[in-house]
């Protein structure tokens, strides 16, 4: 669990010194960093797609993964958790409703959703070794303070997220690491890959609106459906 403080930690100074300095940066140059952001995530989306050994699985993830998301509604979850984080400590009469809550979910599916978090909680929750989560974190930091000068201060509550799914890993990382495959590993990361993409399609270069929250639970059917195929 120690990565995911330090995590937590860069994640809120990153979103301070937004909040504080964030005012005094343009708005072309706030506008330009979120599109290159957006840019390279869908770069890093596109370089983890490409570790799949087979896209049919991919597709089947994301597909099976939806139709679950959108009959449990994860988006509008996150969403309404942001509405009521909103309300208690947003300023009244403050006209930021729509920006709070895209803050909060761009913040939350950029932090969680990636190779290093994965690897990086399983070896922190198995070992103690937190590095990859700390490269992770530095990352973090800078991107939680180029968001929040842009989207406000629902990037900072996006913490919450990363501490509930990235050390619910770390917890149970000796059960993960003991049923993940190699294989299983590279079809996970390969959905997620995607889900980058339309988290960078939709919030960050603001192309199409795109539920990509509800996509989430493809990155638990990728390793179902390895498994599955590998009985047979």
């Amino acid at each position: 669990m120690t990565g995911t403080f330090i995590n937590i930690a860069t994640v809120i100074l990153g979103s301070i010194i937004g909040l504080i300095f964030g005012a005094r940066i343009p708005d072309k140059l706030k506008e330009t960093v979120i599109v290159g952001m957006g840019l390279f995530v869908v770069a890093m989306g596109l370089q983890m797609f490409l570790k799949t050994e087979n896209p049919l699985i991919v597709l089947g993830s994301l597909l099976i993964g939806t139709l679950l998301g959108e009959w449990l509604r994860i988006e509008d979850g996150l969403q309404n958790l942001g509405k009521v984080l909103e309300q208690r400590f947003s300023k009244e009469g403050d006209d930021g409703s729509n920006k709070f809550v895209r803050g909060f979910l761009t913040a939350s599916l950029l932090f969680c959703v990636g190779p290093m978090t994965i690897l990086g909680s399983i070896q922190d929750g198995l070992t103690g070794d937190y590095n990859l989560l700390a490269v992770k974190s530095v990352l973090d930091g800078f991107a939680s303070l180029a968001f929040t000068s842009t989207l406000g201060v629902g990037v900072m509550f996006s913490t919450i997220v990363i501490l509930v799914f990235q050390g619910g890993i770390s917890l149970l990382a000796t059960q993960l690491n003991a049923i993940v495959t190699p294989s299983m590993l590279n079809e996970l990361t390969a959905t997620g890959g995607v889900i980058l993409i339309g988290l960078a399609i939709s919030s960050l270069l603001e192309i199409k609106k795109i539920r990509v929250g509800n996509m989430l639970p493809g990155l638990l059917i990728a390793p179902l459906i390895v498994y599955v195929l590998s009985r047979f």
